[in-house]
């Protein structure tokens, strides 16, 4: 998988694991998504957590669980189609997003949105 990173904040925009599951489009749509925190800032993360135990979640749970806002701290979601990761969106300190997929139109899209992404 190929990645980039990016700032999560723009300006006095944070950018949140909603916008950015949004901006995957129709990749995203059919994916089963595990997630995963090393700090738990809201009671959501819990049932994140909760549901990524039982099998996962499909992509509007997890976008029904994100917002509305939602800062994450060290928090990384996990993409998977039929078993296989195809995603990940790995959110550090509140200050970066890295975004790997197998997809490089993923890529390109966020590239447009967030000018300043470097590559992994």
């Amino acid at each position: 998988m190929n990645g980039i990173m990016f700032p999560a904040w723009h300006g006095k925009h944070y950018v949140t694991l909603a916008e950015l599951l949004v901006r995957l489009g129709s990749f995203g749509l059919g994916l089963t998504w595990r997630v995963e925190f090393d700090g738990i800032v809201d009671s959501r993360c819990v049932e994140m957590e909760r549901r990524s135990a039982d099998g996962g979640m499909d992509t509007l749970t997890l976008l029904s669980l994100t917002t509305p806002f939602l800062q994450l701290i060290d928090a990384e979601a996990r993409g998977f189609a039929e078993n296989k990761l195809v995603v990940t969106l790995t959110e550090a300190d509140s200050s970066w997003w890295e975004v790997r997929a197998v997809d490089e139109r993923v890529l390109g899209e966020l590239r447009r949105h967030y000018p300043g992404a470097t590559e992994l």
